[in-house]
C-alpha cells in the first residue's frame, strides 16, 4: 500500500486591490497627461485622486448651465450642471470603484464613483448605466448615456435637452469641481 503524500501547500492568490510591487506599473504623469490609457489593465487608480487636480476630463460634452455655489431653490448648488445632447455618452471622469448605480429619488439614474482617499464623484441624470456596483472604471471609460431626444422635439432647447449633474465630495462634503478639470475640458464647457 502506498504511503500518503502530504497535501501541497495552498497557492497564494494575489489580492485584487493591490498587485505585488513587481507587477505594479511604474507611471509618472505630468500635468495634462490623460489617465485613461496609462496602464489599461490596472484595478486601482493610476494616481491618488488628490493628485488628479487639473487633469480630469468632463464626463460629457456640453454647455455648463450651473456652477458650483450658484443660488438654487434649496440654497446653493453643491455641483455643476452640463446641458448635453440627447443620447450623449457619459464617461467616468476619474479612475475608481462604482459604489452606487441606479435610481435615486427624483434624480433619475445616478452613479457614484469612489476615487479613493475619501473622494467620490456623483453623476446624475443618466437614462442608462452600463456599469455595476463593484466595477473598477478607468478615466474616460463609458459608464452610461443621457436620455434620447423625444420623437416630437424638432429643436434642441434648454427645456428639452438632457442635463448631467456632477458633484465632487471629499469625506462627504461638497467640493468645487472646477479646479479638477483639465484645461481642455474647461474650454469645451464654456
Amino acid at each position: 500500500m502506498p504511503t500518503p503524500q502530504p497535501a501541497a501547500p495552498p497557492k497564494k492568490v494575489a489580492s485584487l486591490g493591490k498587485p505585488p510591487e513587481d507587477v505594479r506599473p511604474s507611471i509618472t504623469l505630468q500635468p495634462g497627461d490623460r489617465l485613461a490609457m496609462a496602464a489599461p489593465g490596472r484595478i486601482q487608480p493610476a494616481i491618488p485622486f488628490e493628485q488628479a487636480k487639473g487633469r480630469l476630463l468632463l464626463p460629457a460634452s456640453g454647455r455648463q448651465i450651473q456652477n458650483f455655489g450658484d443660488r438654487t431653490q434649496s440654497g446653493h448648488a453643491d455641483g455643476i450642471v452640463i446641458e448635453t445632447r440627447p443620447g450623449a455618452q457619459v464617461v467616468s471622469p476619474n479612475d475608481g470603484w462604482i459604489t452606487y448605480a441606479g435610481e435615486f429619488r427624483s434624480y433619475g439614474q445616478i452613479l457614484i464613483i469612489n476615487g479613493g482617499g475619501g473622494y467620490h464623484v456623483l453623476l446624475a441624470g443618466l437614462s442608462q448605466i452600463s456599469v455595476q456596483v463593484g466595477d473598477f472604471v478607468l478615466a474616460g471609460e463609458p459608464v452610461g448615456v443621457m436620455v434620447a431626444a423625444p420623437k416630437t422635439a424638432s429643436t434642441k432647447t434648454q427645456e428639452t435637452a438632457p442635463v448631467l449633474y456632477i458633484e465632487f465630495r471629499k469625506n462627504q462634503r461638497p467640493l468645487d469641481p472646477g479646479p479638477w478639470w483639465a484645461e481642455t475640458a474647461r474650454k469645451v464647457a464654456g
